[in-house]
């Protein structure tokens, strides 16, 4: 006999299915990192204005924790357009490093100095390292000069048309742990409606499973609307790299192209330990064996094992003749005849046959 279902049982069987579609919205909303949106990084100044040979004091937070960031005074720059030139517009030699807390936030006190472009200026800071973050706030040095900020007239996008390449060759000091370094060619195109002049590119090495480290390269010379440019920009690793690598270009916030680059091992300084671990030992062990054989004991006759030489018998001889030559000069009263010789008879005494 089949059971029937109530009226009820299609409202029950409808209710669990939107339990269960709803039940991984209701996970979501309860993750801790779905509560709130991460805080855009924020930085403010102790001194809205200060000339040059003062300092101020550079707060921040809502960065990435233990980030290490990069403080700068630059010029020709806002916040609404960013650093116009890149960091050749800052002064440099006179920024400072920071690292954040656990909570992102960081107090540095950061010297007062004029920058290369002129005002409107802003205190700049940005990551160093892993996922890129900046901020800039404003900032007037008292008695730098001011300009406007160079006009817009349109947007100029840079696309990459051609497969980028690594140009350039190890030298014979590369293989002696030198910074392997090459050359990234590669041509770009504006697809935009107003030219770009002198772009500033970022290129990034990555090695293994690390993030890239950028560094700014500018390219002087602008590329009309339109317009194509075959750019080259160095890439240099840090003294004996090897290994596989990847190179990567960007332009503002998006990547254009990466590259792979597989370093060689630099041989020569394993030859030249290999080479060192045998010179040392052995210089040691003869300077070694020269000490001890200039120290240790003689036996007690060694001195007496050495035969004398005798003199020539002709030497003797005439030696002798010289001695009897010099005794008959020095005795006048002798005569050649008159004196003593062995091979005469010796006279005779008084009762002696």
């Amino acid at each position: 006999m089949t059971r029937q279902l109530g009226p009820e049982a299609p409202r029950t069987l409808l209710a669990v299915l939107i339990l269960l579609a709803l039940l991984p919205a209701l996970f979501v909303l309860g993750a801790p990192g779905a509560r709130a949106a991460d805080p855009d990084p924020t930085v403010s100044l102790s001194k809205k204005e200060a000339g040059k040979g003062g300092d101020i004091t550079v707060k921040g937070s809502g960065w990435r924790p233990e980030a290490l960031l990069m403080l700068l005074i630059c010029g020709q720059s806002s916040p609404e357009r960013g650093v116009i030139g890149g960091t050749n517009s800052c002064a440099n030699a006179e920024g400072r490093a920071v690292t954040t807390d656990k909570k992102g936030a960081f107090s540095k006190k950061l010297p007062v100095t004029e920058p290369p472009k002129p005002c409107p200026c802003v205190v700049h800071v940005a990551t160093v390292t892993g996922e890129q973050a900046l901020a800039d706030a404003v900032f007037t040095v008292a008695g730098h000069p001011t300009a406007e900020l160079p006009r817009q007239t349109g947007d100029g996008k840079l696309a990459v048309l051609a497969t980028t390449r690594l140009d350039g060759d190890s030298s014979l000091l590369t293989w002696f742990g030198a910074p392997p370094a090459r050359r990234l060619v590669f041509t770009v195109g504006n697809l935009g409606s107003a030219p770009v002049k002198d772009p500033v590119f970022e290129i990034g090495t990555a090695h293994g499973v690390y993030a890239p480290q950028w560094e700014e390269r500018q390219w002087r010379g602008t590329v009309a609307p339109g317009g194509k440019a075959r750019i080259e920009l160095p890439v240099e690793l840090s003294a004996g790299a090897h290994g596989d690598y990847q190179v990567s270009l960007r332009y503002g916030d998006k990547v254009l192209a990466e590259q792979p680059w597989g370093v060689g091992r630099p041989w020569g300084v394993t030859l030249f330990w290999i080479l060192l671990c045998l010179v040392v030992p052995a210089a040691v062990f003869r300077i070694g064996m020269a000490i001890v054989d200039k120290v240790r004991p003689r036996p007690a006759g060694a001195h007496r094992l050495r035969r004398p030489t005798a003199p020539p018998v002709a030497t003797a001889t005439s030696t002798d003749s010289a001695n009897t030559n010099a005794t008959t000069a020095v005795l006048p009263w002798f005569t050649p005849d008159s004196a003593p010789s062995e091979n005469r008879p010796r006279p005779t005494t008084k009762g002696q046959a």
